[in-house]
């Protein structure tokens, strides 16, 4: 089975998926952006645009995929930002052309939550204490100029199964991704300290410098 993990830039994607493979036994983690990073350092800066209009970025992600879905004895969780029908149905459509269960999510939540929630993960906290309060937000400004662009699109049917994320917690989201997927997490033990630096490792383990 493959968990789909969609969202806006800053959503919870990253975090929503290692608590999973935190308390699903024999679940890995696979991340479709690694592709597009691997495509990028091939690529002259000047060059580089949206890793996700290069068409070796959607075979390469449908491939690595397809190969992990068939060969590992496990769940899989790929966290990725998808908004394009085109692109979505090159990934995830054809994956379930190809017989796999994928189970897609995205978390959803108001334009204000999502700003905050990019303002505190790794990168701009780590920023903020050097060069100011604004800084985080400076760095992410791709992720806050496609915001609107995401929710909208993500609003559309085909992109259910739909979770409002504004109320819940990390640990909330994967129990309800579970659920709907039929699967069962190992109890969440972390107490409110513990997980705040659980989630912090998350997010400074995946902060990119290019």
């Amino acid at each position: 089975m493959l968990l789909w993990i969609n969202g806006p830039f800053g959503g919870g994607k990253t975090q929503t998926a290692y608590e999973l493979r935190r308390r699903l036994a024999g679940s890995v983690v696979c991340d479709p952006e690694e592709v597009g990073f691997g495509l990028h350092r091939m690529t002259p800066r000047a060059l580089r645009g949206d890793f996700q209009d290069l068409p070796a970025w959607r075979q390469g992600v449908h491939d690595v995929l397809d190969k992990v879905l068939t060969q590992h004895d496990g769940v899989v969780i790929a966290p990725m930002t998808v908004v394009e029908p085109a692109y979505f149905a090159e990934t995830v459509g054809r994956l379930r052309e190809n017989g796999h269960d994928v189970r897609h999510f995205a978390l959803m939540a108001e334009r204000r939550t999502v700003l905050r929630r990019l303002s505190e993960r790794g990168f701009g906290r780590a920023v903020r204490v050097v060069a100011g309060h604004d800084a985080s937000l400076r760095r992410e400004s791709f992720a806050v100029a496609n915001i609107d662009r995401c929710l909208d699109a993500l609003r559309a049917p085909e992109f259910a199964e739909h979770i409002e994320t504004d109320h819940i917690s990390v640990a909330g989201v994967a129990d309800h991704i579970a659920h709907s997927a039929g699967l069962t997490l190992a109890q969440d033990t972390d107490g409110p300290l513990r997980g705040r630096l659980r989630r912090a490792r998350v997010g400074l383990a995946h902060i990119r410098f290019f």
